[in-house]
C-alpha cells in the first residue's frame, strides 16, 4: 500500500504529458531542458556556499567552535561542487564510450 502512495503522484505529474499525447523524446527534451537550467543554478549555490564558509572562517577571530563551524560549511561546498562535477564527467565517460548523443556533452552553461 505504501508503493501505490509513492507511485500515484508520480503518475500524476506525468499526466500532462499523456492528455497532449507527448512523445518519449519531447519528454526527455523537456527533462533536458529543466536539468540544463537547473545545473547552474545549483553550482553556484555550492560556490556561494564555499564562499559563505571562507568568510565565517575569516571573521570567526579566535573563537576555536565558530572556526570549526566555518571549515565544516566550506567542506560542504566543495563536496557539493565535486560530486556535480565528478557525475556530469561520468556521463561523459558514459556517453562517449557508448557512441551515445553523437558526442560529448558540453558543460553547463548560464542561462
Amino acid at each position: 500500500m505504501k508503493m501505490v502512495k509513492k507511485i500515484i503522484p508520480l503518475g500524476l505529474a506525468f499526466a500532462p504529458f499523456l492528455a497532449l499525447g507527448a512523445d518519449a523524446i519531447g519528454v526527455i527534451g523537456t527533462i533536458k531542458g529543466v536539468l540544463n537550467a537547473v545545473v547552474p543554478l545549483l553550482i553556484g549555490v555550492a560556490v556561494v556556499v564555499f564562499l559563505y564558509g571562507v568568510i565565517k572562517y575569516i571573521t570567526s577571530g579566535g573563537d576555536p567552535e565558530k572556526r570549526t563551524e566555518a571549515r565544516n560549511v566550506m567542506i560542504y561546498g566543495i563536496i557539493g561542487l565535486f560530486v556535480m562535477v565528478a557525475v556530469w564527467g561520468l556521463v561523459n565517460v558514459l556517453i562517449s564510450t557508448f557512441g551515445l548523443g553523437g558526442g560529448p556533452v558540453q558543460g553547463p552553461s548560464l542561462p
